[in-house]
């Protein structure tokens, strides 16, 4: 494993700021088409089940509803305080599990359940073991030792009492979303939290025996300022979470109706926001923390960073992972399957995924199938996001492939960032430098047909090696 430091060159990161995917699929779900339905999700369980070596199954369960609208959020939610609008919603969500279940080999193991939103805990314990139980007997779990049960929780609406109820029901993996501690900052996108109540929620976690608490944190925030976005970072490196993201906030009003209720007049322009990253990079790493690769870190200890240092890191629409090569089945409305080569995804809007459960459908409105290239690719991808280094010798050997002529063009493309220093070109391999570390998105863009069409125009045929 090559050296895990990373080093932050506000220049580099000026020049090299512009949008991008965050990869958590190659290819990313843009390219997702609505000739893919249900047959075509059938068909891929189906030859998924007669690999020589099934993979094993990661199960994703999305909430929808939140209490109340957080202003920076691009989730798939639903604003209410209806609690009674959970039976619904199960009662169709237990339907589809009824619906792909049977489709699938029972033998094949389930080694990891999230619950995402949204906000899951919109459900209370008991319809959340009740979700875990259904769950249970249609699908065959692996050894509680074994597998990973987590959920995202929103402080401001989670009794720090439920945390043992929850890990009575095998919830072992808590993630808190924070943002930001500063009360302007949280005035500005809609979301008055405290620091005990978050305190209150980890400390029941780690009181209950989870394995591990994640916060997330969001830079370019309106309002925010280093001395306020450092305290947040003191006092979240007091509360030493086992990992910690830092996203960075994408102002898309356009996409996303609740941005349009915040003051642009507050949001930081490109160095300032750049500043914001460069005090969480410098104060994560000096409070002991790892960088594991696109805005996330790990204490050295935690599963994520001994993934890594092994090279069992996995990268799915879930984020970071321990658990590679599994088949990933998402349940619920705008919920994502990775089902060999294959991706699907349930309609985005909740009256379009009822009508598809209430007529007995699989709920599929748009996916794809991979070609040869687009597997090679999403394996290139999926090593420079989990390892920070793209195995040329092993991709060579794998896909039967010259790599400098197969990649010629993503090659040119990588030119000006190996003249920055942001890669290196090595014994077998191509490696993010420390300065690359924190622009692996941008390396990894070279290499995606989908940003650079004529990168597929002279594309050899090849054979995958056995």
């Amino acid at each position: 494993m090559h050296s895990q430091t990373i080093a932050f060159d506000a220049d580099l990161a000026r020049r090299y700021d512009r949008p991008g995917p965050r990869y958590t699929s190659y290819p990313t779900a843009p390219q997702f088409s609505a000739e893919f339905g249900e047959v075509q999700l059938r068909e891929a369980v189906q030859a998924s089940n007669e690999e020589p070596i099934p993979r094993r199954l990661s199960l994703y369960v999305h909430v929808p509803f939140c209490f109340s609208p957080c202003f920076y959020c691009g989730c798939n939610r639903i604003i209410t305080r209806d609690l009674g609008r959970s039976e619904g919603y199960l009662a169709r969500l237990y339907r589809e599990v009824a619906l792909i279940a049977p489709a699938f080999d029972r033998d094949r193991e389930v080694i990891q359940l999230h619950f995402g939103g949204g906000t899951p805990n919109f459900l209370n314990p008991t319809q959340l073991a009740d979700t875990v139980d259904v769950l249970r007997r249609q699908f065959h779990f692996a050894d509680r030792r074994d597998s990973d049960i987590s959920i995202e929780i929103d402080p401001r609406f989670c009794d720090p009492a439920w945390m043992p109820a929850l890990a009575a029901s095998g919830f072992n993996r808590a993630s808190l979303g924070v943002q930001d501690f500063d009360p302007k900052v949280q005035a500005a996108v809609n979301r008055l939290q405290t620091v005990e109540e978050t305190r209150a929620v980890v400390d029941a976690a780690r009181s209950a025996g989870f394995r591990s608490v994640n916060i997330d944190l969001i830079y370019g925030l309106p309002g925010q300022n280093l001395e306020g976005f450092g305290k947040t970072l003191d006092i979240v490196t007091e509360i030493r979470p086992d990992r910690l993201a830092v996203y960075s906030y994408a102002h898309m009003p356009h996409l996303f109706k609740a941005q349009k209720q915040i003051d642009e007049a507050l949001l930081l322009d490109g160095d300032a926001k750049l500043a914001l990253l460069q005090l969480a990079v410098e104060k994560l790493t000096a409070a002991g923390y790892v960088y594991i690769g696109m805005d996330h870190f790990a204490l050295p200890d935690d599963d994520l960073a001994q993934a890594q240092q092994r090279g069992g890191l996995h990268r799915n629409f879930m984020g970071y992972t321990t658990h590679a090569e599994s088949d990933l089945i998402g349940l619920g409305v705008s919920a994502i399957r990775h089902i060999g080569n294959t991706f699907s995804q349930n309609p985005r809007d909740l009256p379009s995924w009822e009508i598809a459960i209430d007529t007995g459908k699989l709920p599929v409105f748009r996916g794809m199938r991979m070609s040869e290239d687009d597997t090679l690719r999403a394996d290139l991808i999926q090593s420079l996001m989990c390892q920070g280094q793209i195995p040329v010798a092993a991709l060579e050997r794998r896909y039967g492939i010259h790599f400098e002529d197969y990649f010629a063009s993503a090659l040119e493309q990588l030119q000006p960032l190996q003249e920055d220093g942001l890669v290196r070109f090595g014994q077998g391999n191509i490696e993010a430098t420390s300065q690359g570390r924190l622009l692996l998105r941008n390396i990894a863009m070279c290499f995606d047909q989908y940003l650079t069409p004529t990168a597929a125009d002279t594309k050899p045929r090849f054979s995958r090696a056995i």
